[in-house]
Protein backbone atom coordinates (compact mmCIF):
# COMPACT_ATOMS: atom_id res chain seq x y z
CA UNK A 1 0.00 0.00 0.00
CA UNK A 2 1.39 3.42 -0.93
CA UNK A 3 1.18 6.55 1.20
CA UNK A 4 -1.99 8.42 0.35
CA UNK A 5 -2.25 12.21 -0.04
CA UNK A 6 -4.32 13.02 3.08
CA UNK A 7 -2.99 13.83 6.57
CA UNK A 8 -5.59 13.63 9.35
CA UNK A 9 -5.72 14.20 13.10
CA UNK A 10 -6.86 12.13 16.09
CA UNK A 11 -9.38 12.80 18.83
CA UNK A 12 -7.44 11.66 21.89
CA UNK A 13 -4.33 10.10 23.38
CA UNK A 14 -4.99 6.59 22.06
CA UNK A 15 -6.29 5.17 18.83
CA UNK A 16 -10.01 4.54 18.75
CA UNK A 17 -11.65 2.07 16.39
CA UNK A 18 -12.88 5.03 14.35
CA UNK A 19 -9.30 6.34 14.14
CA UNK A 20 -7.99 2.95 13.02
CA UNK A 21 -10.66 2.67 10.35
CA UNK A 22 -9.77 6.13 8.99
CA UNK A 23 -6.01 5.56 9.08
CA UNK A 24 -6.34 2.31 7.15
CA UNK A 25 -8.04 4.07 4.24
CA UNK A 26 -5.68 4.02 1.22
CA UNK A 27 -5.97 7.77 0.64
CA UNK A 28 -4.52 8.53 4.09
CA UNK A 29 -0.77 8.95 4.30
CA UNK A 30 -0.10 10.67 7.61
CA UNK A 31 -1.23 11.86 11.02
CA UNK A 32 -0.76 15.30 12.57
CA UNK A 33 -0.69 15.38 16.36
CA UNK A 34 -1.88 18.16 18.68
CA UNK A 35 -1.68 18.91 22.40
CA UNK A 36 -4.86 16.89 23.00
CA UNK A 37 -2.99 13.80 21.78
CA UNK A 38 -0.28 14.09 24.41
CA UNK A 39 -0.20 13.33 28.13
CA UNK A 40 3.32 11.95 28.73
CA UNK A 41 6.42 10.73 26.86
CA UNK A 42 5.49 7.09 27.57
CA UNK A 43 1.96 7.59 26.22
CA UNK A 44 3.28 9.38 23.11
CA UNK A 45 5.73 6.56 22.36
CA UNK A 46 2.88 4.05 22.62
CA UNK A 47 0.65 6.14 20.35
CA UNK A 48 3.28 6.61 17.63
CA UNK A 49 4.15 2.90 17.76
CA UNK A 50 0.47 2.01 17.32
CA UNK A 51 0.15 4.38 14.35
CA UNK A 52 3.30 3.09 12.68
CA UNK A 53 2.24 -0.54 13.17
CA UNK A 54 -0.96 -0.06 11.17
CA UNK A 55 0.55 -0.02 7.68
CA UNK A 56 3.61 -0.72 5.57
CA UNK A 57 5.10 1.65 4.61
CA UNK A 58 4.25 3.25 7.92
CA UNK A 59 2.15 6.38 8.07
CA UNK A 60 3.99 9.66 8.55
CA UNK A 61 3.59 11.40 11.91
CA UNK A 62 4.05 15.18 12.15
CA UNK A 63 3.50 17.89 14.74
CA UNK A 64 3.93 21.65 15.11
CA UNK A 65 6.87 21.86 17.53
CA UNK A 66 8.43 25.17 16.52
CA UNK A 67 9.04 26.51 20.02
CA UNK A 68 7.58 29.50 21.83
CA UNK A 69 3.80 29.76 21.52
CA UNK A 70 3.67 26.96 18.94
CA UNK A 71 4.85 23.88 20.82
CA UNK A 72 2.27 21.10 21.09
CA UNK A 73 4.21 18.89 23.53
CA UNK A 74 5.46 20.65 26.64
CA UNK A 75 5.42 18.62 29.88
CA UNK A 76 8.29 16.14 29.63
CA UNK A 77 9.87 18.11 26.75
CA UNK A 78 12.30 21.00 26.81
CA UNK A 79 10.54 24.36 26.55
CA UNK A 80 11.93 25.64 23.26
CA UNK A 81 12.49 29.37 22.71
CA UNK A 82 10.55 31.23 20.01
CA UNK A 83 12.48 31.87 16.82
CA UNK A 84 12.53 35.59 17.49
CA UNK A 85 15.03 35.09 20.32
CA UNK A 86 17.59 33.71 17.89
CA UNK A 87 17.05 36.84 15.84
CA UNK A 88 17.72 39.09 18.82
CA UNK A 89 20.90 37.19 19.65
CA UNK A 90 21.98 37.45 15.98
CA UNK A 91 21.90 41.24 16.27
CA UNK A 92 24.79 41.13 18.75
CA UNK A 93 26.53 37.81 17.97
CA UNK A 94 25.65 36.14 14.64
CA UNK A 95 28.02 33.23 15.15
CA UNK A 96 26.60 32.37 18.57
CA UNK A 97 23.07 32.70 17.20
CA UNK A 98 23.81 30.23 14.40
CA UNK A 99 25.34 27.77 16.86
CA UNK A 100 22.34 28.07 19.16
CA UNK A 101 19.98 27.50 16.23
CA UNK A 102 21.77 24.35 15.14
CA UNK A 103 21.97 22.99 18.67
CA UNK A 104 18.34 23.68 19.59
CA UNK A 105 17.14 22.43 16.20
CA UNK A 106 18.92 19.17 17.05
CA UNK A 107 17.29 19.14 20.49
CA UNK A 108 13.77 19.64 19.11
CA UNK A 109 14.23 16.89 16.55
CA UNK A 110 16.02 14.45 18.85
CA UNK A 111 13.29 14.68 21.48
CA UNK A 112 10.56 14.02 18.94
CA UNK A 113 12.46 11.24 17.19
CA UNK A 114 13.12 9.47 20.50
CA UNK A 115 9.34 9.05 20.84
CA UNK A 116 8.55 8.06 17.27
CA UNK A 117 7.47 11.36 15.68
CA UNK A 118 8.80 11.66 12.13
CA UNK A 119 8.99 15.43 11.69
CA UNK A 120 7.93 18.87 12.89
CA UNK A 121 6.37 21.50 10.65
CA UNK A 122 9.35 23.82 11.08
CA UNK A 123 11.18 26.09 10.56
CA UNK A 124 9.16 29.22 9.82
CA UNK A 125 10.88 31.02 6.92
CA UNK A 126 8.56 34.04 6.90
CA UNK A 127 10.18 37.43 7.43
CA UNK A 128 8.90 39.06 10.61
CA UNK A 129 7.94 42.49 9.32
CA UNK A 130 6.27 43.40 12.63
CA UNK A 131 2.83 43.53 11.00
CA UNK A 132 1.62 39.92 10.84
CA UNK A 133 -0.61 38.82 13.71
CA UNK A 134 0.09 35.15 13.07
CA UNK A 135 3.88 35.26 12.48
CA UNK A 136 5.41 37.65 15.04
CA UNK A 137 8.16 35.99 17.05
CA UNK A 138 7.65 32.72 15.17
CA UNK A 139 9.92 34.34 12.57
CA UNK A 140 13.72 34.46 12.87
CA UNK A 141 13.93 38.13 11.92
CA UNK A 142 13.05 40.78 9.37
CA UNK A 143 16.10 40.52 7.07
CA UNK A 144 16.32 37.78 4.46
CA UNK A 145 20.05 37.17 5.03
CA UNK A 146 19.59 36.72 8.77
CA UNK A 147 16.60 34.41 8.33
CA UNK A 148 18.48 32.39 5.71
CA UNK A 149 21.52 31.88 7.95
CA UNK A 150 19.58 31.02 11.09
CA UNK A 151 17.15 28.62 9.44
CA UNK A 152 19.97 26.90 7.56
CA UNK A 153 21.65 26.26 10.91
CA UNK A 154 18.35 25.04 12.41
CA UNK A 155 17.83 22.61 9.52
CA UNK A 156 21.38 21.29 9.89
CA UNK A 157 20.71 20.47 13.53
CA UNK A 158 17.39 18.83 12.69
CA UNK A 159 19.05 16.61 10.09
CA UNK A 160 21.77 15.56 12.52
CA UNK A 161 18.98 14.15 14.70
CA UNK A 162 17.55 12.14 11.79
CA UNK A 163 14.62 14.38 10.89
CA UNK A 164 13.51 16.14 7.69
CA UNK A 165 12.60 19.83 7.76
CA UNK A 166 9.46 21.62 6.55
CA UNK A 167 9.87 25.29 5.57
CA UNK A 168 6.77 27.47 5.80
CA UNK A 169 4.77 29.48 4.70
CA UNK A 170 5.75 29.79 1.00
CA UNK A 171 6.18 32.35 -0.55
CA UNK A 172 6.02 34.37 2.70
CA UNK A 173 3.24 35.19 5.18
CA UNK A 174 5.02 38.08 6.88
CA UNK A 175 3.81 40.83 4.56
CA UNK A 176 0.12 40.72 5.53
CA UNK A 177 -1.71 41.68 8.71
CA UNK A 178 -4.50 39.09 8.53
CA UNK A 179 -4.40 35.64 10.13
CA UNK A 180 -5.22 32.99 7.52
CA UNK A 181 -6.74 30.82 10.25
CA UNK A 182 -9.52 33.42 10.44
CA UNK A 183 -9.60 35.19 7.06
CA UNK A 184 -8.09 35.21 3.56
CA UNK A 185 -5.20 37.72 3.55
CA UNK A 186 -4.06 39.50 0.39
CA UNK A 187 -0.50 40.61 -0.35
CA UNK A 188 -0.33 43.23 -3.13
CA UNK A 189 3.42 43.12 -3.69
CA UNK A 190 4.95 42.26 -7.06
CA UNK A 191 6.87 39.08 -7.78
CA UNK A 192 10.07 41.12 -8.09
CA UNK A 193 9.61 42.40 -4.53
CA UNK A 194 8.93 38.91 -3.17
CA UNK A 195 11.87 37.43 -5.07
CA UNK A 196 14.30 39.97 -3.64
CA UNK A 197 13.13 39.50 -0.04
CA UNK A 198 10.63 36.86 1.13
CA UNK A 199 11.64 34.15 -1.34
CA UNK A 200 15.34 34.37 -0.47
CA UNK A 201 15.25 32.06 2.60
CA UNK A 202 13.20 29.51 0.66
CA UNK A 203 15.63 29.54 -2.26
CA UNK A 204 18.66 29.26 0.02
CA UNK A 205 17.24 26.20 1.78
CA UNK A 206 16.02 24.64 -1.47
CA UNK A 207 19.60 24.92 -2.72
CA UNK A 208 20.63 23.03 0.44
CA UNK A 209 18.15 20.21 -0.22
CA UNK A 210 15.16 21.27 1.90
CA UNK A 211 12.91 18.22 2.21
CA UNK A 212 9.46 19.85 2.39
CA UNK A 213 7.60 23.15 2.07
CA UNK A 214 4.16 24.33 3.21
CA UNK A 215 2.54 27.13 1.18
CA UNK A 216 0.55 29.98 2.69
CA UNK A 217 -3.20 30.49 2.48
CA UNK A 218 -2.49 34.00 1.17
CA UNK A 219 -3.45 35.55 -2.18
CA UNK A 220 -0.79 37.44 -4.16
CA UNK A 221 -3.03 38.91 -6.88
CA UNK A 222 -0.20 40.32 -8.97
CA UNK A 223 1.10 36.77 -9.44
CA UNK A 224 -2.00 34.52 -9.33
CA UNK A 225 -5.68 34.89 -8.39
CA UNK A 226 -5.74 31.88 -6.03
CA UNK A 227 -4.12 31.50 -2.59
CA UNK A 228 -0.60 30.13 -3.00
CA UNK A 229 -1.56 26.67 -1.71
CA UNK A 230 -4.17 26.34 -4.47
CA UNK A 231 -2.09 27.89 -7.25
CA UNK A 232 -0.33 25.87 -9.95
CA UNK A 233 1.41 29.10 -10.91
CA UNK A 234 3.03 29.26 -7.48
CA UNK A 235 3.59 25.57 -6.82
CA UNK A 236 4.40 24.14 -10.24
CA UNK A 237 5.72 27.06 -12.29
CA UNK A 238 7.58 28.99 -9.59
CA UNK A 239 8.40 26.57 -6.78
CA UNK A 240 9.08 23.44 -8.83
CA UNK A 241 10.31 24.82 -12.16
CA UNK A 242 11.84 28.22 -11.42
CA UNK A 243 13.20 27.51 -7.93
CA UNK A 244 14.07 23.84 -8.48
CA UNK A 245 12.29 22.41 -5.45
CA UNK A 246 12.12 18.60 -5.49
CA UNK A 247 10.72 17.83 -2.05
CA UNK A 248 7.25 17.37 -0.55
CA UNK A 249 4.63 20.12 -0.72
CA UNK A 250 2.26 19.98 2.27
CA UNK A 251 -0.92 22.02 2.10
CA UNK A 252 -1.70 24.16 5.11
CA UNK A 253 -4.80 23.07 7.02
CA UNK A 254 -7.79 22.86 4.68
CA UNK A 255 -10.05 23.61 7.64
CA UNK A 256 -8.68 27.15 8.00
CA UNK A 257 -10.98 30.01 7.05
CA UNK A 258 -8.70 31.13 4.21
CA UNK A 259 -8.91 27.68 2.62
CA UNK A 260 -12.61 28.31 1.99
CA UNK A 261 -11.54 30.03 -1.22
CA UNK A 262 -11.07 26.53 -2.63
CA UNK A 263 -14.73 25.53 -2.27
CA UNK A 264 -16.26 22.80 -0.11
CA UNK A 265 -13.90 20.35 1.58
CA UNK A 266 -13.52 17.78 -1.23
CA UNK A 267 -13.28 20.62 -3.77
CA UNK A 268 -10.56 22.46 -1.87
CA UNK A 269 -8.63 19.21 -1.39
CA UNK A 270 -8.78 18.42 -5.10
CA UNK A 271 -7.82 22.01 -5.96
CA UNK A 272 -4.76 21.87 -3.70
CA UNK A 273 -3.73 18.48 -5.12
CA UNK A 274 -4.15 19.63 -8.71
CA UNK A 275 -2.14 22.78 -7.95
CA UNK A 276 0.77 20.60 -6.85
CA UNK A 277 0.41 19.65 -3.16
CA UNK A 278 1.63 16.12 -2.34
CA UNK A 279 -0.11 15.85 1.03
CA UNK A 280 -3.24 17.65 2.20
CA UNK A 281 -3.86 18.50 5.86
CA UNK A 282 -7.39 18.45 7.26
CA UNK A 283 -7.49 19.15 10.99
CA UNK A 284 -10.11 19.47 13.72
CA UNK A 285 -12.98 18.40 11.49
CA UNK A 286 -13.50 14.63 11.35
CA UNK A 287 -16.58 14.90 9.15
CA UNK A 288 -14.65 16.90 6.56
CA UNK A 289 -11.74 14.46 6.78
CA UNK A 290 -14.12 11.58 6.02
CA UNK A 291 -15.59 13.46 3.06
CA UNK A 292 -12.15 14.22 1.62
CA UNK A 293 -10.82 10.71 2.14
CA UNK A 294 -13.85 9.11 0.48
CA UNK A 295 -13.71 11.56 -2.43
CA UNK A 296 -10.08 10.61 -3.14
CA UNK A 297 -10.74 6.86 -3.03
CA UNK A 298 -7.63 4.85 -3.88
CA UNK A 299 -5.86 7.68 -5.68
CA UNK A 300 -2.16 6.99 -6.26
CA UNK A 301 0.68 9.25 -7.35
CA UNK A 302 4.02 7.40 -7.58
CA UNK A 303 6.08 10.61 -7.63
CA UNK A 304 4.37 11.98 -4.51
CA UNK A 305 4.71 8.61 -2.78
CA UNK A 306 8.48 8.58 -3.35
CA UNK A 307 8.80 12.13 -2.08
CA UNK A 308 6.73 11.33 1.03
CA UNK A 309 8.83 8.29 1.88
CA UNK A 310 11.80 10.62 2.42
CA UNK A 311 9.91 12.29 5.31
CA UNK A 312 10.22 9.22 7.54
CA UNK A 313 12.55 9.71 10.50
CA UNK A 314 15.95 8.19 9.78
CA UNK A 315 17.34 7.39 13.22
CA UNK A 316 16.47 7.75 16.88
CA UNK A 317 17.89 7.54 20.39
CA UNK A 318 15.85 6.38 23.34
CA UNK A 319 15.35 8.87 26.17
CA UNK A 320 18.19 7.48 28.29
CA UNK A 321 20.66 7.65 25.40
CA UNK A 322 19.45 11.11 24.46
CA UNK A 323 20.15 12.57 27.89
CA UNK A 324 23.65 11.11 27.84
CA UNK A 325 24.64 12.92 24.65
CA UNK A 326 27.09 15.86 24.93
CA UNK A 327 24.92 17.69 22.40
CA UNK A 328 22.00 17.41 24.84
CA UNK A 329 23.88 19.38 27.49
CA UNK A 330 25.08 21.95 24.97
CA UNK A 331 21.53 22.47 23.73
CA UNK A 332 20.19 22.96 27.25
CA UNK A 333 22.86 25.59 27.89
CA UNK A 334 21.80 27.42 24.74
CA UNK A 335 18.16 27.30 25.86
CA UNK A 336 19.12 28.73 29.26
CA UNK A 337 21.24 31.48 27.68
CA UNK A 338 18.39 32.52 25.40
CA UNK A 339 15.99 32.54 28.34
CA UNK A 340 18.40 34.76 30.28
CA UNK A 341 18.73 37.07 27.26
CA UNK A 342 14.95 37.40 27.11
CA UNK A 343 14.65 37.99 30.85
CA UNK A 344 17.25 40.75 30.76
CA UNK A 345 15.67 42.44 27.75
CA UNK A 346 12.26 42.49 29.44
CA UNK A 347 13.56 43.44 32.87
CA UNK A 348 12.00 40.38 34.49
CA UNK A 349 13.24 38.99 37.77
CA UNK A 350 11.75 35.50 37.77
CA UNK A 351 11.67 33.72 34.42
CA UNK A 352 9.95 30.66 35.99
CA UNK A 353 6.91 32.66 37.10
CA UNK A 354 3.97 31.44 34.97
CA UNK A 355 2.74 35.02 34.69
CA UNK A 356 5.85 35.70 32.61
CA UNK A 357 5.21 32.88 30.14
CA UNK A 358 4.99 34.06 26.53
Amino acid sequence: MSLGPIMVDLAGTRLSEEDRDLLLHPSVGGVILFSRNYESPVQLAELTAAIHALRDPRLLIGVDQEGGRVQRFREGFTRLPPAGRFGRLYATDPTKARRACESIGWLMAAELRSLGVDFSFAPVLDLDRQISRVIGDRGFGAQEQQVSELTAAWVEGVRQAGMAAVGKHFPGHGGVIGDSHLELPTDERTFADLEMEDLVPFQRLIDRGLEAIMPAHVVYPRIAPEPAGFSARWLKDILRERMGFQGVIFSDDLNMAAAGAGGDYPERARAAAEAGCDMLLICNNRSAARDIVESFGDRRDPASHLRLLRMHGRSRLDAAQLHEQPEWQRALRHVAELEELETLSLGLTDPTDPENAG
